[in-house]
């Protein structure tokens, strides 16, 4: 998108409506012209509840192990919120063998101070509902007064520390797949609780890792994020009235670049949930060739998997999940029992031990979870430089959107002022010098010829009302579609 091309726009909307307030006395319009001096199209905080974050991003939660301090601290300094994943987290922990549990709460505990002495940022820890430890997990980070605890392969309605999460100001985001769970999730809450979730987050179906929803539901239209978003941000409405709080909607699955964050915003959604992109950076906690992995990887080896969690996956398809599929069984042994669901006899393997393969570099005795455009991905980069990207990408999309629309409306208004001085000269050379004096002697006289003028006066008088409140229309039109879109400095 042309810059030059918003700047000439931009320019031409200030002038007219500089000239039109010269001589109209409309205040919306000079108010317009006192506070803004030019426009910057960045993008909004994220804000939930009394938590801020001016990158409105959430990095994905990704275990096992890929989402520690290291990548969350480094979102978190970057202005977004970064999220410490808690599944199977007692695996970087030596002894996990001998207390799988005891591990997984000390490590959990570790990672988040470790988290909080790097950054002042917004923290956020990531807990499966259907792990066995998961009401454990709450408790350690409620304790660690995390921002947020984010839930997701679950509904999270019932035996929920709620009041213990208010008193230590834990914000709770549960991640749904449809607009019917949000209103369950929501309707349960408020019945049981009397209160509801601070945010939502939607994790579509071209999601990285677990997605919650079915083979045949991942590539139906029906079901992307482009279909379900706007119904969420309905749903909420009334939550949001009755409880007199804003409920934002992140929303995540495929978002790749700033334009597709500024996509997502235009659904209805205050941010965007990422992971595939976060793995390719060098503060991602995973090894050196897990991260590679995403950058040799072609769209043909990214395909959906059968998860012992009996949940569908997306990952990097490789000889190892071949050879699981073929039948083959590598021995493994189940540290305890953390998903009482857990299915890995049936697909051949631990999910948690070829995940940590992986996160350690032994991708072969392994597998990488991935998005669906992990692909795309070319290079390993500093969070910094992709929150950048992401923000510069999104600015010229926001730039593009408005100049489109814009150049619509100043052309318009232009073209009414034309109308307007036309028919302003028209008025003047009738000679009418002092239109109040002009206007009291025609409503006094009662011949047939001055009754004539006064209502050709009168109709010239109409028209210019009605071209002033026209072009006062377009002008405010322009100005409140760049409110919409863009940050004024003052």
């Amino acid at each position: 998108m042309n810059t030059i091309s918003f700047e000439k726009t931009f320019s031409s909307l200030r002038t007219l409506t500089e000239d039109f307030s010269k001589n109209i006395h409309f205040k919306g319009l000079k108010e317009h012209l006192k506070q803004f001096r030019q426009s910057h199209f960045e993008w909004p905080s994220l804000k939930i509840g009394n938590l801020t974050a001016r990158t409105p991003i959430i990095q994905g939660g990704m275990g096992v192990g890929i989402s520690l301090s290291g990548l969350a601290s480094a979102v978190a300094e970057a202005g977004g919120i970064g999220i410490i994943a808690a599944n199977a987290i007692g695996m970087i922990e030596k002894d996990y063998y001998k207390d799988g549990q005891a591990a997984n709460l000390r490590a959990l505990r570790k990672e988040i101070r470790k988290a909080r002495k790097k950054t002042d940022g917004v923290l956020g820890v990531n807990i499966m509902v259907a792990v066995n430890d998961f009401h454990e997990l709450m408790d350690v980070s409620i304790e660690e007064k995390i921002d947020l605890i984010v839930m997701g392969a679950g509904l999270p309605i019932k035996n929920l520390p709620v009041e213990k999460m208010r008193k230590n100001n834990v914000k709770a985001v549960p991640i749904v797949s449809s607009v019917r769970a949000t209103e369950l999730i929501f309707r349960m809450w408020e019945k049981i609780y009397n209160d509801v979730p601070d945010a939502v987050v939607f994790e579509g179906p071209l999601a990285g890792g677990h997605i919650g929803f079915s083979e045949e539901q991942i590539s139906d239209p029906d079901f992307q994020v482009e279909a379900i978003v706007p119904g969420i941000v309905e749903a909420l409405k009334p939550f949001e009235e009755e409880f007199g709080r804003s409920i934002p909607v992140i929303a995540g699955g495929g978002v790749f670049t700033g334009e597709d964050i500024h996509n997502v915003f235009q659904l209805g959604a205050s941010g965007v949930q990422m992971g595939t992109r976060f793995v390719a950076t060098d503060e991602c906690d995973a090894d050196e060739k897990f991260k590679q992995t995403y950058v040799d990887c072609t769209p043909e080896q990214i395909g959906i998997i059968k998860s012992p969690v009996g949940m569908p996956g997306r990952a990097i398809r490789n000889e190892y999940i071949l050879a699981s599929e073929a039948g083959e069984r590598p021995s493994f042994k189940c540290a305890w029992k953390c998903l009482s669901s857990c299915k890995a006899q049936d697909a051949n393997y631990c999910i948690s031990i070829a995940l940590n393969n992986a996160r350690r570099g032994k991708v072969n005795q392994g597998f990488v979870f991935a998005g669906a455009n992990a692909h795309r991905v070319t290079e390993i980069v500093p969070v910094a430089s992709l929150v950048g990207e992401l923000s510069e990408g999104y600015q010229l999309k926001a730039k593009e959107s408005v100049v489109r629309n814009l150049d619509k409306l100043v052309a318009r208004v232009q073209d009414l002022k034309h109308q307007y001085e036309g028919l302003a000269a028209r008025v003047r050379d009738m000679g009418i010098a002092d239109e109040k004096e002009l206007a009291a002697r025609i409503l006094e006289a009662r011949d047939s010829g001055v009754d004539s003028l006064r209502r050709k006066y009168e109709s010239m008088s109409e028209k210019l009302g009605t071209l002033q409140h026209q072009i006062t229309d377009g002008l405010t039109a322009s100005w409140n579609l760049l409110k919409r879109e863009a940050i004024f400095s003052r």
